[in-house]
């Protein structure tokens, strides 16, 4: 009979070992990003930090994301424009890429209606930080 036991219990921890190693990742909340997000990148250098206004739209399904991040044009040496973005959301950490290329990297912590983080592009770090706007509301 101890052997029995034995052999049963050997046999559940050697099971235990061969669990899906990724189930807490199905299990784990995600943040929602859908949205508008709106705030600054500021880059240290020569001559002193740049700042820019920038704006994040954003469309989540499930963990991917989809969007555009805009350049408002502040800021020294900025100019207008918008680049297409994906990435991924895992549990609260936002990560984001330039969708045509590899140029664009950023991962954004967020809480709430708020995104703060950094990223890289061409070789220069940058940090943002971002504020979730409210839904317009539907015109009568």
């Amino acid at each position: 009979m101890r052997a029995a036991v034995a052999v049963i219990a050997a046999a559940f921890v050697f099971a235990s070992g061969c669990a899906q190693k990724d189930w807490i990742d199905r299990t784990l909340v995600t943040v929602d990003v859908t949205g508008v997000w709106e705030g600054k990148s500021e880059q240290s250098g020569a001559g002193g930090p740049w700042i820019r206004d920038i704006v994040l739209v954003l469309q989540q399904q499930g963990p991917k994301v989809t969007g555009e991040i805009r350049n408002l044009g502040s800021g020294r040496l900025s100019a207008v424009g918008s680049t297409p973005i994906q990435g991924t959301v895992n549990g609260d950490t936002l990560s984001l890429r330039e969708a045509s290329g590899q140029t664009l990297h950023v991962v954004l912590q967020v809480n709430g209606d708020e995104m703060t983080g950094s990223g890289d592009r061409l070789n220069a770090g940058f940090q943002m930080s971002l504020r979730r706007q409210p839904a317009a509301s539907p015109q009568r």
